[in-house]
């Protein structure tokens, strides 16, 4: 966005691996070792059985769907994207682990169609092929072009701050990061000769000092702070008051924007010192259609959001975010009755937030005069 603002489009996960993977056009090995599903052909034709067939091979827009052209209009001056799979060959499956997820390197042009300008690895996904399947995944993005933040060969690589220049003369500084909350192992952390992840092992004070000290390092007059974690379990609406008051701690130390994802559906987002704090931004690609349970939250839905905060201060002035539905591993506009459900739970389980439904489909967010108090609520 022109002038005084600077707009970002952040979202959940994106889990481009498995049997996303398997409908482009260069699939990996389909070998899984999960206790029911050994071939992630199985994922294709569970996603079938319920919405119909997927055109196989796909072309690379296809995950993305109506993302692409809603990101078209939107113009957002930043990406960022929790890249949720691991870009390998490798079949040297990680020890101990039920979910495997790695997408060919040849398909990295169904993330390169996005035009990520950052995108996030400090998850529980990315050393599911172990260290070199997490050296081939680095090596791939960069080849690819796409810049890559919360891990690396080293920890200096894991922990470095991406900077995105803006049109307004400032940047975007992008640190990601990962917690054991989130399933990450504790040895994959990086060290100083051993990739791994940015990974922080508490919610505690002393750890979100420490993450404050890294953003102040490279913050300068005009940049916009965005801390992107990778938290939480995978459902349930309740979020921490540990996991809280951490994210306001980052605030409060001069973070702009906490970009939180791992749950498989949304959480409340939350509003403090006129920064945003989602904490669970859901998946938004995946190949979870067809899989059964936890049918209340609706993981059928995602949300794409649009975040729009004051170039000299960071504070927010806007938040739109946008309902859409996967269906045959395709985003899709989600439908009136699913875009007023999520607009209803959102500002139930928001504290402090009120979510209205504009007449163009979209959701927009906005600091309540009566904070109802249920942003840690079940």
């Amino acid at each position: 966005m022109a002038g005084g603002a600077v707009t970002l489009f952040v979202c959940g996960d994106v889990m481009l691996g498995r049997g996303v993977d398997q409908i482009l056009a260069r699939p990996g090995d389909p070998a899984l070792r999960e206790d029911y599903v050994r071939d992630a052909r199985s994922y294709v034709r569970m996603a079938e059985s319920v919405n119909g067939p997927i055109p196989a091979p796909v072309d690379p827009s296809w995950p993305w769907g109506d993302a692409l052209r809603l990101l078209d209009a939107a113009a957002p001056d930043v990406r960022i994207v929790n890249l949720e799979t691991a870009v390998t060959r490798d079949d040297a499956f990680a020890p101990g682990k039920a979910v495997h997820y790695r997408m060919h390197p040849a398909n990295l042009p169904a993330l390169a169609v996005i035009r990520p300008d950052v995108c996030v690895l400090a998850n529980n996904h990315v050393l599911d092929f172990g260290r070199a399947g997490l050296e081939e995944t680095l090596d791939s993005l960069a080849r690819a072009g796409l810049r890559t933040a919360g891990a690396g060969r080293n920890a200096a690589e894991a922990w470095a701050t991406v900077a995105v220049p803006v049109p307004t003369g400032g940047r975007v500084l992008v640190l990601a990061l990962g917690m054991p909350s989130s399933g990450i192992p504790p040895d994959w952390a990086a060290s100083d000769d051993l990739p791994g992840v940015a990974y922080v092992p508490d919610l505690s004070a002393g750890s979100a000092a420490a993450v404050v000290r890294r953003v102040r390092q490279v913050k300068r007059t005009g940049d916009i702070a965005v801390v992107s974690v990778h938290w939480g379990s995978n459902w349930g609406y309740r979020v921490p008051r540990e996991q809280i008051r951490f994210a306001h701690a980052l605030v409060d130390g001069g973070v702009d924007i906490v970009h939180g994802h791992s749950s498989h559906h949304p959480r409340p987002l939350e509003v403090y010192r006129d920064r945003l704090i989602l904490h669970g931004c859901g998946d938004f690609v995946d190949d979870y259609e067809g899989i059964s349970g936890y049918e209340e939250f609706r993981d059928d839905l995602r949300i794409a959001y649009l975040v729009t905060v004051a170039a000299d201060t960071g504070r927010l002035t806007g938040l739109r975010t946008v309902p859409l539905q996967a269906r045959r591993m395709r985003l899709e506009p989600a439908p009136d009755e699913d875009r007023a459900w999520l607009r209803a739970t959102l500002d139930r389980i928001s504290d402090g937030v009120s979510i209205t439904l504009e007449p163009d489909g979209t959701l927009s967010a906005a600091p309540s005069t009566t904070p109802h108090g249920k942003g840690t609520g079940p």
